[in-house]
């Protein structure tokens, strides 16, 4: 039974670099649902990667930084419509970067050309590719992107991160109402706990981060990208029909836990 029906569906899977990636677990997911996934990464080399993991799919290059791709890469997908008349009914946006090459500074010293690009690459790229591919959509189509599981707490080795998440949690509602214009496109976005990803590696000291949510969650074993995978595919399906503008939090549980007492006693030693 095709409980998701996305059998045969256009999904457009932007973001894998390896295959720890949460795109890459998405796109295995979607894959195993029976969907066309074309995946679009940055660079020749996780092209390479992206089609030795996936070589049943298109893979396309955009370095979403420049504008000028991001319509290059509008072309070809048109293309692809165009030859079979089928439309783009899903799309994911899972891109975020953050420049730590000088370490990890205090909030107040960010420097603003690393604010800006991580807000450009992070938030903004999701509004320019909305743009770029509203022709493409089906009327119904499903955006979804990935933030985090809280843009509230001030985790000092995430940085200027968790507000540029705050961002792009903050134009979900501004692109659904500005779509709504002209069609049922929904945005959502699935804002997973701490994910041992290859990206997340390169945060200064996350590892402990991570070993610690392992603590507070309730199961005592962090969340998966097979598990964020799985919420976005719920997303992306037309079984999700009535969501829109919202953030699914999947932390499992760690935001009610902060008061476990085997963490308590532990602190106060």
């Amino acid at each position: 039974m095709d409980f998701l029906q996305l059998f045969g569906k256009r999904l457009v899977v932007f973001g894998l670099a390896n295959k720890k990636s949460v795109a890459c677990a998405i796109g295995k997911t979607l894959a195993e649902a029976g969907a066309e996934v074309i995946h679009v990464v940055r660079s020749e080399e996780r092209r390479a990667t992206a089609t030795k993991i996936f070589p049943a799919s298109h893979v396309f290059l955009c370095d979403v930084e420049h504008e000028e791709n991001i319509l290059r890469l509008r072309d070809q997908v048109a293309a692809l419509v165009a030859a079979d008349g089928r439309p783009v009914s899903g799309l994911v946006h899972s891109l975020a970067f953050a420049n730590y090459a000088d370490g990890m500074q205090p909030f107040h010293r960010i420097k603003r050309q690393d604010f800006l690009q991580a807000m450009n690459i992070s938030c903004f790229s999701l509004i320019a590719i909305a743009n770029a591919f509203a022709a493409l959509f089906d009327k119904s189509a499903s955006v979804v992107t990935i933030s985090i599981s809280t843009t509230k707490m001030a985790a000092e080795n995430y940085g200027y991160m968790a507000p540029v998440k705050a961002a792009l949690d903050a134009t979900l509602v501004f692109l659904a109402k500005s779509f709504s214009a002209f069609s049922e496109v929904r945005f959502n976005a699935v804002a997973p706990g701490l994910l041992k990803t290859s990206a997340s590696a390169g945060i200064p000291s996350y590892v402990d981060s991570y070993l610690f949510a392992e603590k507070v969650i309730p199961r005592r074993r962090a969340v998966t990208t097979e598990e964020a995978a799985n919420a976005v595919a719920f997303l992306l399906s037309p079984r999700s029909s009535g969501i829109t503008g919202q953030v699914l939090v999947l932390d499992a549980g760690m935001s009610f836990n902060y008061f476990d007492r085997e963490i308590i006693a532990a602190v106060n030693r």
